[in-house]
């Protein structure tokens, strides 16, 4: 049985795989750039009232489990955290001092499917992303 959350007069347990990537799916998301953004994608969901339950920062894209509250809806809580870290990493990793409004780090649509009763499986597959990443790219070395 999962644990489920709720709010003043409901109770939920709304969980979603989501899977976005940067702009023309550069490779970017490695060493300092990988930890800062962990933190920031929790945090930036926090303020949502949502929660990451599962999450990984492969090379060129995001996958994650979060738990999202039915009072928000999934475009506003994704468009929010890839809004705020997209300007989190310009300013703090980027170096721009300034509001940052002119170029976006991320592509423009993502993808969401509801967890459901496969929570386990969906959680199993998101660890499991960085040996499947390795699997593939000693493959195509073969070639």
């Amino acid at each position: 049985m999962t644990k489920n959350s709720s709010l003043i007069h409901t109770v939920w347990d709304c969980k979603y795989h989501v899977v976005w990537i940067p702009k023309y799916r550069r490779k970017v998301l490695y060493g300092k750039l990988r930890h800062y953004l962990g933190d920031v994608l929790h945090e930036l969901a926090r303020q949502c009232e949502s929660r990451i339950i599962e999450g990984h920062l492969c090379i060129d894209h995001i996958h994650m489990c979060i738990a999202i509250p039915p009072k928000h809806s999934v475009s506003e809580v994704v468009g929010f955290i890839k809004g705020k870290s997209a300007i989190a990493i310009a300013r703090d990793v980027g170096g721009k001092a300034r509001n940052f409004v002119g170029q976006s780090f991320w592509a423009r649509g993502y993808y969401v499917s509801i967890v459901g009763r496969d929570e386990d499986m969906i959680r199993e597959y998101i660890r499991n992303q960085e040996a499947e990443e390795r699997r593939l790219e000693q493959i195509s070395l073969l070639k």
